[in-house]
């Protein structure tokens, strides 16, 4: 219960969402890693800030609504500012923070599905794999 508290402090928007605050718990209780935990916790209190503030119940969510959080955070502004010198244009996340991000996400929603919390047709969806999102219609993690 400690960790939860710890992370319902520092991101408390889980603290609003008894079913993503019950699915981190269920991590910790497994005995993953507190930065595996944290790591979790900070990727799907990122997407639920989107879901608030988009007027979206996250466990009703649909693939659209995941597609545009992706989107999002390949296109924001880099925090590091528009000077930085690097090899990419500085706006977004890099792949390997998305997908971290991502990860999160689908385990959220894989969590959802196998606790039946969501939509009938949440299988039916969009699939992924490590090098990306995929447009192939098999059962998949996003959300109906």
């Amino acid at each position: 219960m400690g960790s939860a508290v710890v992370l319902e402090e520092k991101w408390p928007v889980l603290g609003r969402h008894e079913k993503a605050a019950e699915w981190l718990r269920i991590w910790a209780d497994l005995g993953r890693a507190p930065r595996t935990i944290d790591a979790y916790a900070r990727g799907l209190a990122e997407y639920l800030l989107v879901c608030e503030r988009d007027g979206i119940d996250p466990v009703a969510a649909n693939r659209l609504h995941v597609a545009a959080f992706v989107k999002e955070l390949s296109t924001r502004p880099s925090r590091r500012g528009a000077n930085v010198v690097a090899l990419d244009s500085g706006a977004g996340l890099a792949n390997a923070t998305l997908q971290q991000r991502l990860v999160s996400v689908r385990l959220f929603y894989d969590y959802l599905r196998r606790r039946d919390c969501g939509s009938p047709t949440r299988s039916a969806v969009a699939a992924t794999h490590p090098a990306g999102i995929s447009a192939d219609t098999s059962e998949g993690w996003y959300p109906g």
